[in-house]
């Protein structure tokens, strides 16, 4: 196939970043076939997130490698050097490797590395055609610049938090570093929009990207239902704040979940229930009618669900081609028979032995992503880079 390595293919990245959002980048330009990078650090045993288990990938002799599950989420397709930038000599690498470099990532906090030479300020009158993306909790400027910031500091103080949960419950995070994840992909946008502008010019600029500036933009309706009414939205569970029914109901058997995006839907919702007056009731026949009386609805539906099997109401639903799903553990997600067809789960063979990952969901139908080489072990390709005359290619 044409492309085949990847539409990225000879963009050099050099990633001094860690833990999630950073990395959750760099391993997406590395998919779409960019040559990575990843810098570590040697007085702390490499990126923190080694340490982040069990579990861990063992070798045939059951011993423990450093690769973490948490870490291999996020670190395919990069090449790992140990370098401390703390000293003149790690400097003078990293400015090395900068010099080949289309793109550097880091996620130190604002101004952290300019004690080390290494900021935007110092390194682009040398490598002016150098994008530079740093990612910090709050940004470098503001107020809060300088606080530390995590994925559960930016989902509390970002707003999520609170709209997440049981509404008799605690505020409650996402239940995974959704925030890290999404800043990302934001990050990976911006690099390329950057990239596409120093293509044309020449000229690299700093990409200046905030986990709870991320976290704020992906509030999205519930934001500007805020920002349009005035009124601060609560936490429903699983229920929607603009759509019902639209949550997770109990059947006899399970959970399901409904989706009744239109009237239409709704109807041919309330014929499978045995209930068709309620279409026409003035209560419940409209979707804002629905969201006023969304209890009493609820107090109607949720008994009528139960009466049925999950294997029933989805198979009813999806022949009224009312939207349903399931509500699936990640056992039966990855058994699954679309999981297999879209090559969600992929095989790859690390250092120590053969890993099991979660593949890219972009389908590029003429420049697929690649997976070239498994997570790196700390330090595995120092030599090999530092010795090399072109350090960033294979």
């Amino acid at each position: 196939m044409a492309g085949s390595e990847g539409p990225l293919k000879g963009v050099k990245v050099l990633d001094l970043s860690r833990i999630l959002a950073g990395p959750t980048c760099t391993q997406l330009l590395g998919d779409l076939g960019a040559n990575v990078i990843k810098i570590e650090n040697p007085a702390s045993g490499g990126d923190d997130t080694r340490q982040w288990g069990p579990p861990y990938v063992e070798d045939a002799q059951g011993n423990r490698s450093d690769l973490s599950a948490y870490f291999m989420s996020a670190n395919r397709n990069k090449k790992s050097v140990a370098i401390d930038i703390t000293t003149p000599e790690g400097q003078a690498e990293i400015k090395r490797l900068a010099s080949h470099a289309d793109i550097l990532i880091e996620n130190f906090k604002p101004g952290g590395l300019a004690k080390y030479g290494l900021d935007y300020a110092a390194l682009s009158p040398e490598f002016p055609s150098l994008v530079y993306c740093s990612i910090s909790g709050y940004g470098q400027t503001g107020p809060n610049a300088s606080k530390p910031g995590y994925d559960l500091m930016a989902q509390g103080y970002g707003g999520i938090m609170s709209l997440t949960g049981d509404p008799e419950g605690a505020p409650m995070k996402v239940g995974v570093g959704i925030a890290d994840v999404m800043c990302g992909m934001y990050a990976c946008v911006g690099i390329l929009a950057a990239l596409r502008h120093r293509d044309q010019t020449g000229e690299g600029q700093q990409i200046d990207l905030a986990l709870v500036d991320a976290q704020v933009a992906w509030l999205i309706n519930e934001g500007v239902n805020y920002l349009t009414s005035g009124n601060v939205p609560q936490r429903r569970g699983n229920g929607h704040p603009n759509i019902v029914p639209y949550d997770v109901y109990e059947t006899s058997d399970g959970h399901v979940i409904l989706a009744v995006g239109n009237d239409g839907q709704f109807r041919r919702f309330c014929d499978f229930i045995g209930r068709p007056e309620l279409a026409d009731d003035p209560r419940f026949a409209t979707n804002p009618a629905r969201l006023e009386n969304r209890d009493a609805l609820n107090a109607v539906l949720r008994p009528a669900v139960q009466a049925y099997d999950t294997a029933t109401v989805i198979a009813e639903l999806e022949t009224r081609k009312v939207p349903v799903g399931p509500v699936r553990t990640l056992d039966q997600v990855f058994a699954s028979d679309q999981v297999a067809a879209r090559h969600m789960q992929i095989a790859m063979q690390a250092a120590p032995g053969p890993v099991q990952l979660i593949g890219n969901p972009l389908k590029l139908s003429r420049t697929p992503v690649t997976y070239r080489t498994a997570p790196p072990e700390f330090g595995a390709d120092t030599q090999a880079v530092l010795n090399a005359e072109k350090p960033f290619e294979d």
